[in-house]
Formats: C-alpha cells, structure tokens, sequence
C-alpha cells in the first residue's frame, strides 16, 4: 500500500521515512510485484500444459502422473 510520505515506526516513533529507507522500501515492493507476477505465469503454464496434454487425450490421472495435481 504505497502512499505519497510513507512513515516507519520504530521504537514506539512514528517518522517519515529516509531517503535510504524509501529506496530500500521502492525495491522490496518491486521485487514482491516480481514474485507475485512469477507465481501467476508458472501456475498459467502448468494449466496450458495440463489443457494441452486432455486435447490430446489423456486422462486427469495420466496428467497428474506427468505433473503432478491441480
């Protein structure tokens, strides 16, 4: 949840954030969106492969056989 002044509490203090800070927070939520984005496009090839593989008909539990379930 970006906002335009980000704050971090430490010790009980709420403060606005360092430059230093800002950097390292801009970089942890692009590497989160990264991660998330990696995760939607292995679970979409696993279910084009699985749709690929019943086109040619094989059954669910020869799919699950060569892939593994869901």
């Amino acid at each position: 949840m970006a906002t335009d002044n980000p704050t971090i509490n430490v010790g009980g203090v709420e403060r606005p954030m360092t430059e230093e800070e800002l950097a390292m927070y801009a970089q942890t939520i692009a590497d989160v969106e990264r991660e998330i984005e990696a995760q939607a496009a292995a679970v979409a090839a696993k279910e084009s492969a699985k749709a690929k593989l019943a086109a040619i008909g094989l059954t669910d539990e020869e799919i699950n056989a060569i892939i593994g379930g869901v």
